[in-house]
């Protein structure tokens, strides 16, 4: 599996971070307001569910997130949840 941040694009004219597998669009919609991105839907294929596209889409996203040293709102109950189960992420929610 290739490194999710390098797979995952900020679709800024959408106000998404986008990742395509086997031809199906995921996407992970924000708004942002100054330096604090807040995420408010996840969407996954039904075609993709289960292969953990959910969890490489929203890696790739706080990845870039971080990077841009950006906060989180975790508004989308998808995105709580991983910064939940991945602590290294707390420390971007605002």
């Amino acid at each position: 599996m290739s490194d999710a941040s390098g797979d995952v694009r900020d679709n800024a004219a959408e106000s998404r971070y986008e990742l395509t597998v086997e031809g199906h669009l995921a996407a992970a919609y924000y708004k942002r307001d100054g330096n604090v991105v807040t995420f408010v839907h996840t969407e996954v294929p039904k075609e993709l569910g289960g292969k953990g596209v959910g969890s490489r889409l929203v890696k790739g996203a706080l990845e870039q997130v971080r990077t841009q040293n950006l906060k989180v709102v975790a508004q989308c109950p998808f995105v709580k949840g991983y910064i939940d189960k991945h602590a290294e992420f707390a420390d971007l929610v605002n």
